[in-house]
């Protein structure tokens, strides 16, 4: 005979009771992929940063043997050695704000990266507003510095910075002055005893018009190596200086930096539109990764 045994047993714990890890372990490796990410673009801007450094010591410890290494002796490199260390400090400490953040999982250096991508991001949009909005006040404070970058054009030889920076600009726009050549006319710097033939600096003079082999005699300092390669320089408190009536240019560089603006227009606005989205893109990666970290140790602590 047989027994009735009862209704078969029925469990309580649902057949799929995988899908919650699966789930979970689908975005664990999703933020992983974010962690990683995150530490291999900020390694990357920490080596560029220490490298902007190291160039930037270099030029200011040994600026002759940089000199000779690019081949570049114009710009004063005592300005822009120190530019350069200050941006490779602040790109390394940047960048390894973002590195240990993203590896340590570490919410706090986390938050701190992303606070200082937002100031910048914001500091860089109120400049672009400032520069819109601002333009014909900045134009106007540009043309009172050039000017008197000019008016006062080698009477201090030892504060000679913004003088070669000025005579960069013509050297590179090939331009002579601000608004023309006649500016640089009633210089003291540049008035001759013996002569009453107005003078204007040689980065005003027009290479690729003559090849004046006594005018090349003149053009003698280090800044000038592109118009004669075997030049020899001399002290930097010497002056250099050729005829207003020589191959000089016309054009005024208030034009030609119109002109250079207008024709690089395209490449400054990308230039600044990537910059503006690899930030918000950092931003981006590190916010989301800072706010989800916690739900990540919840959810790992409560399947374990």
């Amino acid at each position: 005979m047989e027994t009735w045994e009862g209704p078969p047993s029925v469990s309580l714990v649902p057949t799929n009771s995988k899908a919650p890890q699966a789930k979970m372990s689908a975005q664990d490796s999703c933020l992983s992929l974010i962690k990683y990410l995150l530490f291999v673009f900020n390694l990357f801007f920490f080596v560029l940063g220490s490298l902007i450094f190291c160039f930037g010591i270099w030029i200011l410890i040994d600026k002759t043997s940089f000199v000779s290494f690019v081949g570049l002796s114009f710009v004063p490199l005592q300005i822009w050695s120190k530019a350069l260390a200050i941006s490779g400090i602040l790109t390394m400490g940047l960048a390894l704000l973002g590195c240990v953040g993203a590896l340590k999982e570490l919410r706090c250096l986390l938050g701190l990266y992303f606070g200082i991508l937002l100031l910048l991001f914001a500091t860089q949009i109120t400049l672009g507003i400032l520069i819109s909005t601002q333009r014909m006040r900045l134009e106007r404070r540009v043309k009172d510095i050039v000017m008197e970058t000019i008016q006062n054009y080698r009477s201090r030889p030892e504060e000679s910075a913004a003088e070669e920076s000025w005579d960069y600009v013509q050297f590179q726009l090939r331009c002579c002055g601000w608004n023309s050549p006649r500016d640089w006319f009633n210089i003291p710097s540049l008035i001759s005893n013996e002569s009453e033939v107005h003078r204007v600096p040689c980065s005003c003079y027009n290479s690729s018009a003559t090849n004046d082999s006594a005018v090349f005699d003149k053009l003698s300092f280090p800044q000038f190596s592109r118009l004669r390669p075997l030049a020899r320089p001399r002290h930097s408190t010497d002056l250099c200086v050729v005829p207003a009536n020589s191959n000089i240019y016309n054009e005024g560089c208030a034009r030609s930096l119109q002109k250079w603006l207008h024709n690089n227009l395209i490449s400054i606005v990308g230039i600044c539109l990537g910059v503006g989205l690899l930030e918000l893109s950092f931003m981006t990666l590190s916010i989301f990764l800072c706010r989800n970290l916690d739900q990540v140790y919840d959810r790992l602590a409560r399947y374990r």
